[in-house]
């Protein structure tokens, strides 16, 4: 069983000037983003655990940016906040996997 109920990986990768990554599209940011919002929220606690943590490349530069949500090993991809807070509401606060997002 995991310790956390759900754990996000961002890739926060850079790479040399015009190579794709994740980070070319503001995923450190991002990350910190849904970390606050995670915390501002309360949704995070012993009845729900939610960690947000960085990663390097988790090798899905094509579909960048991605960050995965274990242990269900759910993948997306996102542009900016609001597609974020959807995961945030959906899947991470009531356990639904946003499809739209889904990689």
């Amino acid at each position: 069983m995991s310790y956390y109920d759900k754990h996000v990986f961002f890739c926060v990768n850079q790479r040399e000037p015009g190579e794709g990554c994740c980070n070319d599209f503001e995923s450190a940011r991002l990350r910190n983003y849904v970390k606050d919002k995670v915390k501002a929220l309360d949704i995070s606690g012993e009845a729900n655990n939610i960690r947000i943590n960085s990663a390097g490349c988790l090798g899905r530069c094509d579909d960048g940016p991605v960050l995965v949500v274990y242990p269900e090993g759910t993948w997306y991809t996102y542009v900016d906040e609001s597609d974020l807070d959807e995961i945030i509401e959906e899947h991470l606060k009531n356990g639904r996997i946003v499809e739209r997002l889904k990689i």
